[in-house]
Protein backbone atom coordinates (compact mmCIF):
# COMPACT_ATOMS: atom_id res chain seq x y z
CA UNK A 1 0.00 0.00 0.00
CA UNK A 2 1.47 3.42 -0.77
CA UNK A 3 2.21 5.73 1.54
CA UNK A 4 -0.78 8.47 0.75
CA UNK A 5 -2.95 5.57 0.74
CA UNK A 6 -2.09 4.20 4.01
CA UNK A 7 -2.79 8.27 5.54
CA UNK A 8 -6.37 7.87 3.92
CA UNK A 9 -7.35 4.31 5.10
CA UNK A 10 -6.13 5.82 8.39
CA UNK A 11 -9.51 8.47 8.43
CA UNK A 12 -11.48 5.77 6.58
CA UNK A 13 -11.11 3.29 9.33
CA UNK A 14 -12.04 6.14 11.79
CA UNK A 15 -14.83 7.31 9.93
CA UNK A 16 -13.26 10.95 9.70
CA UNK A 17 -14.53 12.62 6.89
CA UNK A 18 -10.74 14.14 5.56
CA UNK A 19 -9.72 14.92 2.23
CA UNK A 20 -5.95 13.76 1.66
CA UNK A 21 -5.28 15.75 -1.75
CA UNK A 22 -2.27 14.90 -4.08
CA UNK A 23 -1.10 18.24 -5.70
CA UNK A 24 1.17 18.34 -8.47
CA UNK A 25 4.00 20.46 -6.35
CA UNK A 26 6.03 19.27 -4.01
CA UNK A 27 4.92 19.95 -0.68
CA UNK A 28 8.30 19.02 0.89
CA UNK A 29 9.24 21.71 2.91
CA UNK A 30 6.32 24.07 5.00
CA UNK A 31 7.46 26.90 2.75
CA UNK A 32 6.45 24.64 -0.78
CA UNK A 33 3.08 23.18 1.48
CA UNK A 34 2.06 26.58 2.25
CA UNK A 35 2.44 27.87 -0.90
CA UNK A 36 0.98 24.42 -2.90
CA UNK A 37 -2.52 24.95 -0.57
CA UNK A 38 -2.95 29.09 -0.51
CA UNK A 39 -2.67 29.62 3.14
CA UNK A 40 -0.26 31.31 5.99
CA UNK A 41 3.24 29.49 6.61
CA UNK A 42 2.44 29.12 10.50
CA UNK A 43 -0.23 26.93 9.94
CA UNK A 44 1.10 23.96 8.33
CA UNK A 45 2.23 21.35 10.81
CA UNK A 46 5.77 20.20 10.48
CA UNK A 47 5.74 16.79 11.92
CA UNK A 48 9.31 16.42 13.23
CA UNK A 49 11.25 13.59 14.92
CA UNK A 50 13.65 13.75 17.30
CA UNK A 51 15.59 10.99 19.12
CA UNK A 52 15.27 11.87 23.07
CA UNK A 53 17.29 9.80 25.16
CA UNK A 54 17.13 7.11 22.58
CA UNK A 55 13.46 7.31 22.25
CA UNK A 56 11.73 8.53 19.06
CA UNK A 57 9.48 11.65 20.06
CA UNK A 58 7.17 13.39 16.97
CA UNK A 59 7.02 17.19 17.88
CA UNK A 60 4.27 18.70 15.61
CA UNK A 61 5.45 22.12 14.74
CA UNK A 62 3.91 25.33 13.23
CA UNK A 63 5.87 26.17 9.99
CA UNK A 64 7.01 29.73 10.50
CA UNK A 65 8.92 28.58 13.91
CA UNK A 66 11.72 26.68 14.80
CA UNK A 67 11.92 23.26 16.87
CA UNK A 68 14.28 23.70 20.47
CA UNK A 69 15.85 20.19 21.16
CA UNK A 70 16.80 21.27 24.35
CA UNK A 71 13.37 22.27 25.33
CA UNK A 72 11.73 19.14 23.66
CA UNK A 73 14.20 17.17 25.59
CA UNK A 74 12.50 18.85 28.85
CA UNK A 75 9.60 17.93 28.08
CA UNK A 76 10.09 14.21 26.91
CA UNK A 77 11.59 14.21 29.81
CA UNK A 78 15.11 13.28 28.72
CA UNK A 79 18.51 14.65 28.83
CA UNK A 80 19.16 15.26 25.11
CA UNK A 81 17.47 15.25 22.26
CA UNK A 82 18.51 15.49 18.46
CA UNK A 83 16.65 15.79 15.22
CA UNK A 84 16.65 12.23 13.69
CA UNK A 85 17.90 10.94 10.90
CA UNK A 86 16.33 9.73 7.63
CA UNK A 87 16.19 5.85 8.48
CA UNK A 88 15.52 6.46 12.27
CA UNK A 89 12.92 8.49 11.14
CA UNK A 90 11.64 5.78 8.63
CA UNK A 91 12.07 3.31 11.56
CA UNK A 92 9.92 5.26 13.87
CA UNK A 93 6.94 6.32 11.34
CA UNK A 94 6.92 4.26 8.37
CA UNK A 95 7.25 7.52 6.31
CA UNK A 96 9.76 9.27 4.75
CA UNK A 97 11.27 12.37 5.41
CA UNK A 98 9.19 15.32 3.59
CA UNK A 99 6.21 13.59 3.95
CA UNK A 100 5.57 12.59 7.34
CA UNK A 101 2.00 12.90 8.80
CA UNK A 102 1.20 13.23 12.42
CA UNK A 103 -1.25 10.57 12.54
CA UNK A 104 -1.22 7.32 11.00
CA UNK A 105 2.44 5.90 12.23
CA UNK A 106 3.18 2.08 12.15
CA UNK A 107 3.52 2.41 16.11
CA UNK A 108 2.32 4.67 18.66
CA UNK A 109 4.74 7.77 19.70
CA UNK A 110 4.77 10.27 22.14
CA UNK A 111 3.81 13.58 20.57
CA UNK A 112 4.71 17.08 21.43
CA UNK A 113 2.48 19.57 19.90
CA UNK A 114 3.90 23.15 19.60
CA UNK A 115 1.60 26.16 21.35
CA UNK A 116 2.21 28.28 18.64
CA UNK A 117 -0.09 26.04 16.48
CA UNK A 118 -3.63 27.15 18.31
CA UNK A 119 -3.29 30.12 16.78
CA UNK A 120 -5.25 27.97 14.06
CA UNK A 121 -8.58 26.59 13.77
CA UNK A 122 -7.48 24.66 11.29
CA UNK A 123 -4.12 23.65 9.89
CA UNK A 124 -2.69 21.71 6.97
CA UNK A 125 -0.37 18.57 7.18
CA UNK A 126 1.93 16.02 4.91
CA UNK A 127 -0.55 12.99 4.02
CA UNK A 128 2.67 10.43 3.58
CA UNK A 129 4.56 11.97 0.63
CA UNK A 130 6.32 15.17 -1.13
CA UNK A 131 3.01 16.53 -2.93
CA UNK A 132 0.28 14.81 -0.31
CA UNK A 133 -1.20 16.91 2.17
CA UNK A 134 -4.46 17.08 4.19
CA UNK A 135 -6.62 19.56 6.53
CA UNK A 136 -7.92 19.13 10.05
CA UNK A 137 -9.30 21.40 12.36
CA UNK A 138 -6.22 21.96 15.45
CA UNK A 139 -8.68 20.58 17.91
CA UNK A 140 -9.11 17.27 16.23
CA UNK A 141 -5.51 16.71 15.50
CA UNK A 142 -4.74 17.61 19.52
CA UNK A 143 -7.55 14.55 19.92
CA UNK A 144 -5.90 11.76 17.26
CA UNK A 145 -1.93 12.30 18.21
CA UNK A 146 -3.00 12.68 21.60
CA UNK A 147 -0.35 15.30 22.09
CA UNK A 148 0.83 17.45 25.24
CA UNK A 149 0.42 21.20 24.21
CA UNK A 150 3.73 22.52 25.21
CA UNK A 151 6.42 25.44 24.40
CA UNK A 152 9.00 23.16 22.11
CA UNK A 153 9.90 26.15 19.39
CA UNK A 154 13.12 28.64 19.81
CA UNK A 155 12.69 32.11 21.53
CA UNK A 156 14.23 33.55 17.96
CA UNK A 157 11.08 33.28 15.75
Amino acid sequence: MRSVDRVRAYFVQRGIPIEVKELPSSTRTAQLAADAVGTSLGSIVKSLVFVADGRSVLALVAGDQRADPAKIARHAGAQAARIANADEVRAATSYAIGGVPPVAHSQPLATLIDRTLLRFDTVWAAAGAPNAVFKIEMKKLVELTQGRIEDIVTADN
